[in-house]
């Protein structure tokens, strides 16, 4: 299969409960808030490998995840500092001979905003979810998005603008799935933030 720069996403700041969760469902490094953070996927999955080592030797960075699944393969790096982040994504970029607009451009495949959300529902949720418990009768917003790995940085948005609970981030795969709850208000300002941040990010179709 042709090689893809499938999701280039770089996170300034990682909010509590990104990082939480990053942490809590990585095999790697534990990353903590205020961390800059950087997320590669690729396609073939193998070429990850690679990847990792260049960023690896490149900077002072730790990896939180390398997954290699059917298609493609996700790599996770972070730092204290920004731009030991950012030297180990140029240097991962240079080394594919891309540059960052070269990357997949995110497309929202759906998106759905369910108001008071029913507790036989919330407890469906509940069985599964990482992050927060969804609350009965709370608001829920849920993002659907490919690259997958884009959901991450739609989710460290939303916990910016808005008082707001993480309840799940799936980067992982041909779509990624973000869900967050709160009060209608804040999740709606939330949303919005979300969306926002992947429809101004630039880079190539699919």
């Amino acid at each position: 299969m042709d090689f893809q720069l499938r999701t280039y996403a770089f996170i300034d700041s990682m909010q509590p409960q990104a990082a939480a969760h990053v942490a809590s469902t990585c095999q790697g490094d534990v990353p903590v808030a205020g961390m800059s953070e950087l997320f590669i996927e690729v396609a073939p999955g193998n070429e990850i490998f690679r990847c990792a080592d260049i960023a690896l030797k490149a900077a002072d960075v730790r990896p939180a995840l390398q997954i290699i699944e059917r298609e493609f393969g996700l790599l996770e790096i972070h730092s204290r500092t920004q731009s030991e982040v950012l030297a180990a994504g140029q240097a991962v970029l240079d080394y594919l001979g891309l540059k960052e607009e070269d990357r997949v451009r995110p497309t929202i495949a759906s998106s759905q905003f369910v108001t008071n959300v029913n507790p036989y529902q919330a407890q469906l949720i509940n069985k599964w979810r990482k992050g927060n418990l969804l609350l009965p009768r709370s608001s829920l917003f849920v993002l659907e998005a490919t690259p997958a790995a884009y959901v991450t940085l739609a989710g460290n948005e939303a916990e910016k603008a808005a008082n707001i609970s993480l309840i799940e981030v799936r980067a992982v795969g041909r779509f990624g799935r973000l869900f967050i709850s709160g009060t209608e208000s804040e999740v709606e300002s939330a949303a919005k933030a979300a969306v926002a941040s992947l429809e101004e990010l630039g880079g190539t179709k699919a």
